[in-house]
């Protein structure tokens, strides 16, 4: 599947979330990460893609840009109610 890199950049930096942290969350190197976003149009497998949309909060075809960018998507995250650490 094929996203936008810049549309990629632009949720990751709305959301207030480094690239080093996006990477690690997402299981790349923060290198690849970059060489994504600076790519206009980046195929990668739909596990990478499903990743960043959970990770990310957004449906996957908005990454895709099959759906629209919406104001909601460049918000930053609402911390959630987890006690285990992981979200930290």
């Amino acid at each position: 599947m094929k996203i936008n890199g810049d549309r990629l950049k632009a949720i990751r930096k709305g959301r207030k979330m480094g690239r080093p942290k996006l990477a690690k969350l997402v299981g790349l190197t923060e290198r690849k990460l970059t060489k994504i976003e600076a790519e206009t149009s980046c195929t990668l497998p739909q596990s990478t893609i499903a990743k960043l949309s959970d990770v990310l909060q957004v449906p996957e075809l908005t990454l895709t840009g099959d759906f629209p960018l919406v104001a909601q998507d460049l918000k930053p995250l609402t911390k959630s109610q987890c006690t285990s650490g992981c979200c930290s």
